[in-house]
């Protein structure tokens, strides 16, 4: 008898796991002002995920179930939040309006450092930021200091110890939040769109996270200000995750240390 509702759990399970991650969903992404259809939308499902883009002719496909809410943003244009419904499901092809925005553009100053050929001279003319940032020969970009600065890995575990740290309030209250931070690394098509975007907005969607939050974090786990400011959204995202990551082995570290 055992063997049997063994046997019969191992033929539900796979069923359940796909009514649970749903079905796939149709919907075509358009303008707002005339209906033109928009291209290379960024479309994120924030309960699974997942991510996506429409086509030329703003078409789109996902995977997503019933109440899950789809996150959509596309430059110029007011980023929404659109819920599945049954209705969706049953009717297939659902159409998605997005109001475009004004965009005005702040003027750069370029500041050109004019060197005299005097290394003592030239050493007091060439500014210095204190961003900690490296790179290494035969990699394509760099990357920021992050947990190698002094005293980043007490900060850390100072969050762990003290329950009115501001880490502590977000990781260990958030769990579920963080554990997408792993599911959007892995994620090719959410890696592609947070590396061309630097707003903030898709990390803040699918973590629950104001911006002012995302700064904390970062300013927590000693990642220096002109990083914070400067970085993509995928370079944010990987330091969110190695931050919280510092912060498990931390906390379990601790746990240990308590039940012995």
């Amino acid at each position: 008898m055992k063997k049997l509702l063994f046997l019969l759990f191992l033929l539900i399970a796979p069923l359940i796991s796909i009514a649970q991650e749903g079905e796939i969903i149709v919907g075509v992404v358009l303008n707002d002002a005339n209906d033109s259809p928009l291209e290379n939308v960024n479309i994120v499902n924030l309960n699974q995920v997942i991510g996506t883009t429409s086509d030329k002719d703003g078409i789109f496909e996902m995977r997503a179930a019933v109440n899950d809410t789809i996150y959509f943003s596309y430059l110029g244009f007011k980023s929404i939040r659109v819920r599945v419904t049954n209705d969706w499901m049953k009717f297939g092809e659902v159409k998605i309006k997005m109001t475009e925005l004004g965009i005005a553009l702040e003027e750069v100053v370029l500041k050109p450092v004019e060197l005299t050929g005097y290394v003592e001279v030239d050493a007091k003319i060439i500014p210095i930021y204190d961003n900690y940032r490296y790179r290494i020969a035969g990699l394509g970009g760099g990357y920021e200091g992050g947990q190698t600065q002094p005293g980043a890995v007490s900060r850390v575990l100072s969050s762990i110890f003290n329950p009115a740290d501001f880490l502590y309030n977000v990781f260990g209250k958030r769990p579920k939040q963080m554990r997408k931070l792993r599911k959007m690394k892995e994620d090719d098509e959410i890696r592609n769109l947070l590396q061309s975007k630097f707003d903030r907005e898709t990390l803040m969607a699918v973590l629950q996270l104001e911006r002012t939050d995302i700064d904390e974090i970062l300013n927590n786990c000693s990642y220096s200000n002109d990083f914070i400011r400067t970085a993509n959204d995928l370079q944010i995202l990987d330091a969110i995750s190695e931050c919280y990551e510092q912060y498990r082995v931390l906390n379990r570290a601790k746990e240990k240390q308590k039940g012995k």
